[in-house]
């Protein structure tokens, strides 16, 4: 596993303690996971293709397996859909020599010019197979970056917060959607959430989205200027801040208001317009505002529930479960793997 144990102990256990440890060197009982699987997966089988691989190599594994698919889908000349999910910049961060020698921001800048590299790859190979202006490809990430101040890397400024936070710093994210010929370059001050793209590819590509079901996202396509219609930009449309099951904040237009944090309620009223830094409290001069805002949390609280209040919702989701759950790896101490999953110091 790339550590030898000497003497009796290390990290306050045994040997025979340390044996499931040796995977992420130095956790607590409850991070011990069973090696990290490399798999490939079809409609009939899923195959573990490598358990532990050397992270600095996954990312050209993924973009080979990426155009393999989309040279075999453009050679039958069928519609297909390839959603590309980087491991980067999520921490452990290893990268290829290559890309750190030519960072002067570390691991981290490394890790985003791979991440630009191979989105480079991909566009070259649309055109190169005459499909470019056929493909619509959005380029997007999940949430702000851990931030220098809360000890990790990256930057979210001028925005407040980092990752894990409702501060628009660990919220808004790049949003790039890109059709040549067909979208105009440009952009757009809308709000919009990745749960908006599923009926916005819907529209795109004349599928229909179900309608036994609540679909929390919405059409983007006339904000993209495809169509024009009933679903123009709706300045009104609230969007709710989450940490954990607990609405934390709510913005409506320019207007956001925070009404907990870190456990503890709070009023902090933000006009994102002319301060998105979230750095003036202005709730005392717009109690108006605040009222209107809070009476809209008050009704998603009365649908989602409130865990601080102990409410149920009665417009819950159940969430997806598999019964009796069997790991597709399970340690083996004499399998030779590559290294352990976490074995770098800024793990996250």
């Amino acid at each position: 596993m790339g550590r030898q144990i000497e003497g009796e102990r290390i990290h306050g256990l045994t040997p025979e303690e340390l044996e499931d440890m040796l995977r992420q060197m130095g956790m607590t009982e409850a991070w011990v996971r069973p090696p990290l699987p490399l798999v490939a997966a079809d409609e009939d089988a899923i195959d573990v293709i490598e358990a532990q691989p050397d992270q600095a190599s996954l990312t050209n594994r993924y973009l080979e397996q990426a155009l393999r698919f989309i040279r075999r889908e453009a050679s039958a000349e069928t519609p297909f859909f390839l959603y590309l999910a980087h491991m980067y910049v999520h921490l452990p961060i290893y990268v290829q020599e290559r890309f750190k020698k030519a960072s002067q921001n570390g691991d981290y800048g490394a890790a985003v010019e791979c991440v630009d590299w191979v989105t480079g790859v991909l566009l070259a190979e649309l055109e190169q197979l005459g499909i470019d202006d056929d493909t619509v490809v959005v380029f997007t990430s999940d949430n702000g970056a851990l931030a220098v101040e809360s000890g990790g890397s990256g930057s979210n400024a001028p925005l407040r917060g980092s990752k894990g936070t409702t501060w628009e710093g660990g919220q808004r994210v790049p949003g790039i959607i890109r059709w040549p010929g067909t979208i105009t370059p440009g952009e757009s001050a809308e709000v919009a959430t990745q749960m908006d793209l599923y009926p916005t590819l819907a529209s795109i590509c004349g599928a229909t989205v179900p309608s036994d079901r609540i679909i929390d996202g919405r059409d983007l396509s006339p904000r993209l200027g495809l169509r024009t219609g009933d679903d123009e930009p709706d300045a009104d449309r609230p969007f709710f801040y989450f940490s954990g099951p607990t609405i934390e904040a709510v913005r409506r237009d320019r207007w956001k208001l925070h009404v907990r944090k870190q456990g503890e309620d709070t009023t902090q009223l933000f006009d994102l317009q002319d301060d998105i830094a979230e750095t003036t409290d202005v709730a005392d001069a717009h109690p108006e505002v605040v009222a209107e805002l809070t009476a809209l949390i008050d009704e998603a609280r009365a649908d989602l529930g409130h865990e601080a209040g102990d409410v149920p919702g009665p417009g819950l989701r159940p969430i997806g479960k598999v019964d009796d759950p069997v790991t597709l790896t399970e340690f083996d101490p004499d399998h030779p793997y590559f290294m352990a999953e976490y074995d770098l110091a800024d793990r996250g």
